[in-house]
């Protein structure tokens, strides 16, 4: 992985995206039913692309919209559909299609009023909230946001009345459908415009903030923090929960400084990442640079992506803290301080994140139910209490109310920032001091991820990993204990391999979201260690891309 000398910096004005270019494309250019690249596809959560690409441009979200409203009236469900959108230039021209075919199928559409940002777990929050106790006339959503995608990038994901992200079975029906309408040449829309549409009947705004802000209190104990008088720096990092964090601070009375509370769809106060572009990654160090600057002013600071459904964790003595370090502790602290979950909840974790979850599982004698990557995989275990908290490597997680139901479907990264500061006024100890005694009992860590750009041919090679791509029977001298295609919580194709040892493990598999592809590996023998288990673990997909002549 090559390190662009822009990382870690903020960008230079030529690198910055240009708005009206964007917006323009979105409506003059039209995709080629033709090239695969430009058809509507749904990766781990929903259809990502961008309108300078011919990949996400009117055509696809007027598709998208009407296949999810026929979806809706296939299934049966007729509540209102809850849509949300983020701060990405993209997002608010799709808003406005997306709105026109729903209105003009005559979908109930909720909006936040005012035309405000909703980020993605407010909108869950609401499906369940209005499904709760219902059998008829259920809730589903709808949110407009390429989560922590370049500021080029537009996306657009669809929640079922299970509140999370659709599962395969859905988005392959919606996309068959939208690409069905694309090759039509539109054939098949109803919409209306946009002015009629936000007077008509079936399009009503609501104040999604204040619902969510006040059950709050439901999952995390806010009084214990204003007790503490714990000092909180929060950067909503120009995303879509700006104007969530003064109404949380002023409800519950935090002591909570909204340290950048500026919208700009260029993302030009962020710092460049680690290839040298501009992405909303809360688990990368390059492009959480300015959040760490706040590590000597906060007792606690964090931010959060464009969507608010990931988080990272800012703290005085060492700055962002692992993502995998803070599920470890979430996990710990959590199953140790919520006697109202069922005794038998499980701890999810998905097969890239680290295997210090399972040792923190069964040290608070817990089972771990490993999944794919995709948070849709979590949703039926949280909805039904099975599982306690289920979180992913990228910085995104969720779990139970106080009470042992379920508060998101989706990933929410504002309890999982706000948990930082419950777990320091309940215990004393920041997250990163909490990390600490837990790897000083089972072990330390060491953990990378590996991310290098690849087309279409190599991401579909690698989606198709078998066993015998591993040649061999050990990892990095140890004797390997699995390969794995498919996780073994629900035996679920992984799209990619997995190989185990007793003190290590690697993952390659390709990205959902973007042209690239990642390899994953962790060791508890140390950074040597590490560093064979990597070389092995590229010398493998190396060898399949020689293989295939790709």
């Amino acid at each position: 992985m090559t390190i662009s000398p822009l990382a870690g910096h903020r960008p230079p004005h030529t690198m910055l995206a240009s708005i009206p270019g964007l917006v323009s494309a979105y409506y003059t250019e039209q995709p080629d039913p033709e090239n695969p690249l430009q058809l509507v596809s749904f990766g781990t959560s929903g259809h990502r692309g961008s309108s300078l690409k011919g990949s996400f441009n009117e055509a696809h979200i007027l598709a998208v919209s009407q296949a999810i409203a026929e979806f809706r009236t296939g299934k049966g469900i007729n509540g209102p559909l809850f849509v949300g959108k983020d701060t990405h230039a993209l997002s608010e021209p799709a808003f406005r299609t997306a709105v026109e075919v729903f209105a003009a199928n005559g979908v109930e559409t909720v909006v936040q009023e005012g035309g405000g940002y909703t980020p993605t777990p407010v909108i869950s929050h609401a499906i369940l909230g209005w499904n709760r106790d219902r059998t008829s006339g259920l809730a589903d959503g709808v949110v407009v946001t390429p989560s922590h995608n370049p500021p080029e990038d537009g996306g657009f994901k669809y929640n079922p009345p299970s509140g999370g992200p659709a599962d395969p079975e859905m988005t392959d029906r919606i996309q068959a459908r939208a690409n069905e309408i694309l090759r039509s040449g539109g054939k098949g829309v109803r919409r209306i415009p946009f002015s009629s549409a936000m007077k008509s009947d079936t399009v009503r705004a609501m104040d999604y903030i204040a619902p969510y802000v006040n059950d709050l209190g439901a999952i995390l104990d806010l009084q214990a923090i204003a007790r503490s008088g714990v000092s909180i720096g929060a950067d909503p990092m120009g995303g879509s929960g700006v104007a969530y964090w003064d109404v949380i601070a002023s409800r519950y009375g935090l002591k909570l400084d909204v340290v950048n509370p500026v919208v700009d769809p260029t993302f030009s106060f962020m710092s460049v990442d680690w290839d040298g572009k501009i992405r909303m990654d809360c688990s990368s160090p390059y492009a959480m640079a300015g959040l760490v600057n706040l590590k000597d002013r906060y007792d606690i600071a964090f931010g959060n992506d464009t969507d608010f459904d990931r988080h990272g964790i800012v703290v005085p003595d060492r700055g962002l803290l692992a993502p995998n370090g803070y599920l470890a502790v979430a996990v710990d602290y959590l199953f140790t301080h919520r006697p109202g979950w069922r005794k038998d909840a499980a701890v999810g974790k998905t097969l890239v994140s680290s295997s210090l979850i399972d040792r923190v599982a069964r040290s608070v004698g817990r089972k771990c139910v490993e999944v794919p990557v995709g948070f849709k995989w979590f949703v039926e275990g949280l909805l039904d209490g099975s599982l306690g908290f289920g979180g992913e490597e990228s910085a995104g997680a969720s779990f139970l109310r106080k009470d042992g139901t379920a508060w998101s479907t989706d990933k929410d990264g504002i309890i999982l920032t706000l948990l930082a500061a419950e777990i320091l006024a309940v215990t004393g100890e920041h997250p990163g001091i909490r990390y600490d005694g837990i790897t000083a009992r089972l072990g330390v860590p060491y953990y990378a991820r590996i991310d290098a750009a690849a087309g279409p041919e190599r991401r579909k090679l690698l989606k198709k990993l078998t066993p015998e791509a591993a040649e061999g029977d050990t990892l990095a001298g140890e004797p390997i204990l699995a390969k794995l295609t498919e996780a073994p919580g629900n035996g679920a194709p992984i799209g990619g391999l997995k190989v185990t040892s007793e003190n290590g493990w690697f993952a390659a598999r390709p990205s959902g979201t973007e042209d690239v592809y990642k390899i994953y590996a962790e060791s508890f023998l140390g950074e040597d260690h590490l560093r064979r288990i990597q070389e092995e673990a590229r010398d493998m997909v190396d060898g399949v891309f020689a293989r295939a002549g790709v």
